[in-house]
């Protein structure tokens, strides 16, 4: 069977996997939108629940409908020629190979964004608008756009150049040296990520609520946690969802909590909330999804280091390689246009790790804290932020990296009677 066939193969597949699920998610969720479930009836109201059905199922529809352009966009680019179109073009047009190269990487991720930016105005400034989330201006999103756009051509160009630059140096051995950049890469956007990268996109002032910072301090120290600060960002410009996370590596880590979250939670569930978010630092799940991600790094590596030298992996998926000039960078677009469609298979088995991970920073956080200021900041946070209640069960196990509430809810109730 030759790598053509394979690939419509699965792309279908993959297709009708997803259209599959979506639709299964909306009729699920339509169909128990008039009921409230009885862990949640008196907490949350018929209203509030309908609101979150309407939400979820608005969202899902978005991106079924998002998903089928993306379908069309990668047969237009692979089956229907466009790659090779774009090959030839920079080929007549730029003298300069490395240069060449970059603008075929660079026109390709630029088309993309092209081809999503109306699916992000419309979920941002109508679908979000309409539900009452969204609070961030046109001219602060034209400026985060830019923003991010620069910050993809400061990092991304020396990272892409250097990967052009050992696939035509360095031999067969150019897959490993080319995996220990990545990894150098991450981890050094990790460790400026809290202190360059996100302040350029939002503001982060320290903690100034005395009681709530001496506690969270006394919780950091339980767990083991090494403070570099606690911070609130302005998450309330952008959003009205709240959130809190820990970023960073060795002594830049922080704590950050949205001053939106700060808002909707007492601090007895902002604890407890802190306490989940911990759980994962205590447990190693940043570490070990960073493990499992540089080890899945390396084997595309060494895949794309073989392919890259077949003939048969070009012509057959639409482009023709060429001869007498480098098409290194011609390989690494093929290549990871291709590799989301091959491997759509293991996204559930990374949710299912997720949910997993998260039961476990539950149960963690549930011992540092009172379970049940945990589910009563879970249940604020279903209700504000529109999450529905009531998913479709394949649906989730497909694609939610976090359980769905019932089940998280009954979960943490198990502790009520240890504390």
């Amino acid at each position: 069977m030759t790598l053509l066939i394979l690939f419509v193969l699965f792309l279908i597949t993959d297709f009708s996997v997803r259209n599959y699920l979506a639709m299964r998610q909306i009729r699920h969720v339509r169909l128990h939108q008039d009921k409230v479930p009885a862990e949640f009836s008196h907490h949350i109201s018929l209203r509030s629940h309908q609101r979150a059905a309407k939400y979820t199922i608005a969202r899902t529809q978005l991106s079924l409908f998002e998903s089928i352009v993306d379908t069309l966009f990668l047969v237009a680019l692979l089956l229907l020629g466009g790659l090779q179109w774009l090959d030839l073009f920079w080929a007549r047009t730029v003298d300069s190979e490395w240069l060449r190269q970059l603008c075929l990487i660079g026109s390709v991720f630029f088309i993309g964004g092209l081809i999503q930016l109306p699916f992000t105005l419309y979920r941002t400034f109508h679908l979000e608008q309409h539900f009452g989330f969204n609070r961030i201006t046109p001219t602060l999103f034209i400026a985060d756009q830019f923003k991010g756009l620069l910050l993809a051509l400061i990092l991304g160009v020396p990272l892409i150049s250097a990967i052009l630059w050992l696939m035509a140096s360095a031999g067969t051995l150019w897959p490993w040296w080319a995996w220990m950049i990545w990894v150098s890469f991450s981890l050094f956007v990790m460790w400026l990520f809290p202190s360059v990268i996100a302040p350029l996109f939002n503001k982060f002032q320290p903690l100034d609520r005395e009681d709530l910072q001496s506690r969270i301090e006394q919780l950091a120290q339980r767990c083991g946690f090494q403070l570099n600060g606690l911070f609130v960002m302005d998450g309330s410009k952008r959003s009205s969802h709240g959130n809190a996370y820990f970023t960073g590596l060795g002594k830049n880590k922080r704590i950050v909590f949205f001053d939106t979250l700060l808002n909707k939670l007492n601090e007895d569930e902002i604890e407890a909330v802190l306490a989940h978010e911990l759980g994962h630092f205590k447990f190693h799940h940043i570490r070990k999804r960073m493990a499992i991600s540089f080890a899945l790094a390396l084997v595309l590596f060494l895949s794309l280091g073989w392919l890259s030298q077949q003939v048969w992996f070009y012509t057959q998926l639409g482009v023709l390689p060429q001869l007498g000039r480098p098409n290194d960078g011609l390989a690494l677009v093929l290549f990871f246009l291709v590799v989301p469609v091959f491997t759509f298979w293991a996204g559930p088995l990374m949710s299912l790790l997720s949910r997993k991970d998260e039961y476990q920073a539950d149960a963690f956080a549930a011992q540092q804290s009172k379970p049940q200021h945990l589910v009563q900041a879970l249940i604020k946070l279903y209700n504000d932020n529109a999450a529905t209640l009531t998913p479709d069960p394949v649906y989730s196990a497909y694609y939610s990296s976090h359980p769905a509430a019932i089940q998280r809810v009954h979960y943490l109730k198990q502790f009520y009677e240890k504390n």
